[in-house]
């Protein structure tokens, strides 16, 4: 028999357009979530006042305003909400101080404008900035895209584990995940609804993108290596509370943690690992 092309089949190191769909509704779907109970509570009480009709005409009226307004508001509501992940790359600029040689600049800009041409992404702005901690990220910045990356990840790092660490953050945009982690980050919410926003297992995805879009899974690996190696020094940024609620966005979720948990497929040791054994 012939072999025959599946026309359905999907590659699993692509994303796919139900994978960046979910991904790019998942604001909008956890905001509708929370609204739910007082979204019934106000059609409950809407229902009772259309009923009320028969004691009084104006009752109904006062439903249909009752539902005017609440849409209204709910609406503005939701849209600043999705939103308030645009300001993450102003406030990430407001805490950090710039720093990194002219080397590092030219090496850094060198590799974001190959990877973005690969990754099909358009004007990225490139920040090195101050910290002792090894991390990296791409944020939303108003309309555009910024990237931040730690003046120690640039100085100890090799110039493909930086290739690595630059794929991945562009894979995550590539997947639709950068507005639901950023909204993560800066919205006021508890940590466990930060977790369940942001999603888990969405670094471990990005790392099998970004591999597999540059073809070299070790340096991938190898910077993951050096992140889940390295004693976290005093004073970083990554060892404060700002940190713990901005997590979700940085390639590396969990600097902060002493005790590699290989149960977590976000932590740095598993996703090294993984990369490693590919």
């Amino acid at each position: 028999m012939a072999p025959v092309l599946d026309p359905g089949w999907q590659n699993p190191y692509s994303p796919s357009t139900a994978e960046r769909y979910a991904n790019q509704h998942a604001v909008r779907s956890f905001a509708l979530r929370k609204r739910l109970p007082i979204t019934i509570v106000v059609l409950v009480v809407a229902v009772a006042l259309f009923i009320g009709s028969f004691v009084s005409l104006v009752l109904p009226l006062l439903g249909v305003v009752l539902i005017v307004v609440y849409g209204f508001y709910a609406r503005n509501s939701l849209i600043k909400f999705e939103h308030c992940g645009f300001s993450l790359g102003t406030l990430m600029l407001d805490t950090f101080t710039a720093s990194g040689t002219t080397t590092d600049r030219q090496r850094l800009v060198i590799v974001l404008d190959r990877l973005a041409a690969t990754f099909g992404v358009d004007a990225v702005s490139a920040f090195i900035v101050e910290d002792p901690g090894y991390n990296a990220t791409l944020v939303p910045n108003g309309t555009g895209l910024s990237f931040f990356i730690t003046d120690s990840m640039m100085r100890d790092f090799e110039l493909i584990e930086i290739e690595g660490v630059v794929a991945h953050c562009l894979a995550r945009h590539r997947l639709g995940l950068l507005n639901r982690e950023s909204v993560a980050s800066v919205a006021s919410l508890s940590e466990d609804a930060r977790s369940t926003l942001a999603g888990t297992a969405n670094a471990y995805r990005a790392d099998e993108v970004a591999a597999a879009a540059i073809r070299y899974p070790l340096g991938l690996a190898g910077a993951l290596r050096k992140c889940s190696r390295q004693v976290l020094p005093s004073g970083s940024f990554f060892s404060t509370a700002t940190y713990a609620n901005w997590r979700w966005i940085w390639f590396d979720v969990w600097s902060d943690r002493d005790v590699l948990d290989m149960s977590d497929l976000d932590d740095v040791e598993l996703r090294a690992r993984a990369l490693e054994e590919w």
